[in-house]
């Protein structure tokens, strides 16, 4: 994986196996659009913390030239789960991002 990736995973314990999912996600982000400056993912668990009825919620930033996508998933079945559905949506923006780059045209900027 050539972008840099951090992740950050708050209310729940360390999961090599949640963040090697994580890093598989991303490698596949860069076949989509390889100009990738960075991606951060943020995992959190309302568990414990409140009751809640999406206890996982998964947010990705990813930089691109000149933009940036955004991504916020709340999901309350699993925290596995959460992360598909934000990087499925990540992925979404960004082939729509790519589409306008090689047309030439941009993505509106917000309150225009």
């Amino acid at each position: 994986m050539q972008i840099p990736l951090q992740i950050t995973l708050r209310g729940m314990e360390t999961s090599t196996a949640l963040e090697e999912s994580i890093r598989e996600r991303a490698v596949k982000l860069e076949h989509v659009f390889d100009r990738i400056t960075s991606c951060r993912v943020a995992v959190e668990s309302a568990h414990g913390l409140h009751q809640h009825a999406h206890p996982f919620s998964v947010r990705v930033d990813l930089k691109v030239p000149g933009d940036e996508i955004v991504v916020h998933k709340e999901n309350g079945e699993d925290a596995y789960t959460a992360v598909r559905e934000a990087f499925d949506a990540a992925r979404r923006q960004l082939e729509e991002y790519a589409r306008q780059q090689r047309s030439g045209r941009h993505r509106p900027v917000p309150g225009e």
